[in-house]
């Protein structure tokens, strides 16, 4: 029987794994097929704190991992298929390689996806000049021509935001209006760095000698012409999807959107014992800085609550 099982990694698991260590609960980590999470994907990290000189999103993951496993953690490279609360008040984790494990409590740290558009060679691209995150990656294209895929308020954020940098930012969108919130599209198209590209869908990534975006080829849905934009990076804000597949039919509220709902202040679920930590439940901030708070604080819960099981 473990005490707590943490599913998932990245900045979330990886720091309820380090908390959960140190406070003796000799955690398990499921940690799938990709540990680390989206910084495993990412080239340099500059906005993490402790790092000026910046740190590359796989080896800050590789780091916590050590930390966590210094501190008692055990990982296996399992993924979950489903939870189920039992009548004991404890947890049934089942894996698709066919284990159950018992735990007393459980972290969901699955973290979200960012869609994309499902072009060839995209995701290879991941890093560069490929990207689904402005604040993460934007101050690494000063002074060039960037573009921002989509039109509701995240696109609109991202286009903003990336004019501190950019020389310029189309705002490409499918539709000849935005989706946005009044106030986020007034903002984004009164802005005179942003350039709207209307009723456009972005069809091919055209890369150059290095293998780095230096144009995308964009195909008109009213004309059904097709033109060639110079760009240095895409930034795709067409949404996120949350890793939650494996709750359905385990009674654990999701919201619209399928992210696990908290109890307000704190990382609970409606499922007691069970908590959550960073994306999986987080669909405003999504940095690797919030994710690991989110996962401090989903640990500490998870240990009060095992406290106050054993009386």
């Amino acid at each position: 029987m473990e005490n707590v099982i943490i599913i998932g990694t990245g900045c979330a698991g990886w720091t309820s794994a380090i908390y959960t260590g140190r406070a003796n609960l000799d955690p398990l980590v499921l940690a799938g097929e990709q540990p680390g999470g989206q910084l495993t994907t990412t080239t340099e990290v500059e906005n993490f704190p402790g790092f000026p000189e910046g740190v590359m999103g796989p080896d800050l993951m590789m780091r916590m991992q050590q930390q966590a496993e210094k501190f008692g953690a055990r990982v296996e490279y399992e993924m979950v298929s489903s939870i189920e609360k039992q009548d004991d008040g404890t947890f049934s984790v089942k894996t698709t390689g066919g284990n159950d494990y018992a735990s007393k409590s459980v972290i969901i740290a699955t973290g979200a996806s960012p869609r994309y558009l499902g072009l060839e060679d995209e995701m290879s691209l991941i890093g560069k000049g490929v990207t689904s995150c402005a604040t993460c990656d934007g101050a690494f294209y000063p002074d060039v021509p960037v573009a921002v895929i989509g039109g509701g308020d995240s696109a609109c954020e991202e286009a903003t935001f990336l004019t501190k940098f950019a020389s310029k930012v189309y705002l490409i969108h499918r539709r000849d209006e935005l989706r946005a919130s009044k106030i986020m599209a007034d903002r984004a198209l009164g802005n005179d760095k942003i350039e709207p590209v209307w009723d456009a869908e972005v069809r091919e990534y055209l890369t150059d000698e290095e293998g780095h975006v230096r144009a995308v080829t964009v195909h008109n849905r009213v004309s059904g012409e097709h033109s060639e934009l110079e760009v240095k990076c895409v930034f795709v804000a067409i949404g996120h999807d949350p890793n939650t597949q494996f709750l359905k039919g385990s009674g654990v509220e999701l919201d619209d959107e399928g992210y696990v709902v908290q109890n307000g202040h704190d990382t609970k679920s409606n499922i007691e014992g069970l908590f959550s930590a960073g994306d999986v439940s987080d669909h405003v901030y999504r940095q690797a800085i919030t994710a690991a708070g989110n996962g401090c604080q989903a640990a500490l819960d998870a240990e009060r609550y095992l406290a106050a099981l054993e009386g």
